[in-house]
């Protein structure tokens, strides 16, 4: 039995900070009609610039996904491709007035609430899946980061974290056709290590970062005058250590909330294959480089299988 593609009820606006860039976003989230995929438009720049959602235009990928074609850029988009992806979103029309998409809680959850108080729409054209046929294993020596995926008769994935941390330890979880992605991975924050929260903020590297849109881990005990140095960097009145290991900012979704949050990104980057695929992935320690350079080794396969 053969699936439609599905679109939006109706327009969406979201608005927030851009987590690196610190600009104030407006976008809106529209309809679109069968085929069209996944596309951003930056109407800052004009009715023109518009980009696709897809592999081949991936450049950076330090702390969030980028995609730029000439002038167009659009960076941190991943949780917005992801929350498409796991409600079954195949056409979209993204409409921004930045060059980033709005951090929000840090998660997918925000668009999942909005979409799913709708529902969708089903159209009249079905949805393409591509079948892998043979292995596929890919390794970044300089992580020791890899993703193998291997031929199978639906979707799933098998994600494991270690950040040689003592706090997070070594962290499984598994997802599949059968997981309900608006319980269970769309709520997962991202996340960062306390000792890298004051280097990415001097550094301007997360202008639009605060205490309510991450998980923050601490390793340690902190002295006195560090929590009070990062309350004032972020403007908060007083920040805490756990005795978990984790800020006192927000509260865990899950116990396994930060490997959720790394199999909400893998699924919003693997969506730049622009298919949906069956297959069975298994990925350890990965991050937005390696999804998207396998999204990109897959992509190719199929332009290839294509043009035959």
């Amino acid at each position: 039995m053969s699936e439609n593609q599905k679109t939006l009820k109706r327009d969406y606006i979201f608005e927030g900070k851009g987590l690196h860039s610190g600009l104030k976003v407006t976008m809106r989230v529209s309809p679109a009609p069968a085929g069209t995929g996944i596309l951003f438009h930056r109407e800052d720049l004009g009715p023109d610039a518009v980009i696709g959602a897809v592999a081949d235009y991936v450049t950076t990928t330090q702390r969030g996904t980028t995609l730029e074609k000439g002038d167009i850029r659009i960076s941190t988009i991943e949780h917005l491709l992801s929350a498409f992806s796991g409600m079954g979103v195949d056409n979209a029309l993204v409409t921004l007035n930045a060059p980033e998409a709005p951090i929000l809680d840090g998660s997918a959850l925000p668009y999942v609430q909005a979409f799913g108080a709708d529902g969708l729409v089903e159209q009249d054209a079905p949805r393409t899946y591509y079948e892998i046929k043979e292995k596929i294993s890919y390794r970044d020596e300089s992580s020791g980061s890899e993703i193998v995926i291997e031929p199978d008769n639906g979707f799933s994935v098998d994600l494991t974290i270690d950040f040689n941390s003592h706090v997070l330890g070594v962290q499984k979880v598994h997802y599949d056709e059968g997981t309900d992605y608006a319980a269970e991975v769309a709520p997962c924050r991202t996340f960062v290590f306390f000792h890298e929260l004051e280097f990415l903020f001097r550094n301007n590297l997360i202008k639009g970062g605060d205490l309510e849109n991450a998980v923050v881990i601490v390793e340690h005990p902190v002295p006195e005058e560090d929590l009070a140095r990062m309350a004032a960097l972020f403007n908060v009145e007083k920040v805490d250590r756990l005795p978990d290991g984790y800020l006192d900012n927000v509260k865990l979704h899950f116990p396994d909330e930060c490997a959720r949050h790394k199999l909400l990104d893998l699924i919003g980057d693997f969506s730049l294959i622009g298919y949906r695929i069956k297959g069975k992935i298994t990925a350890d320690k990965s991050g937005h480089k390696i999804n998207t350079t396998v999204a990109r080794i897959v992509r190719e396969m199929i332009k290839k299988e294509i043009n035959q």
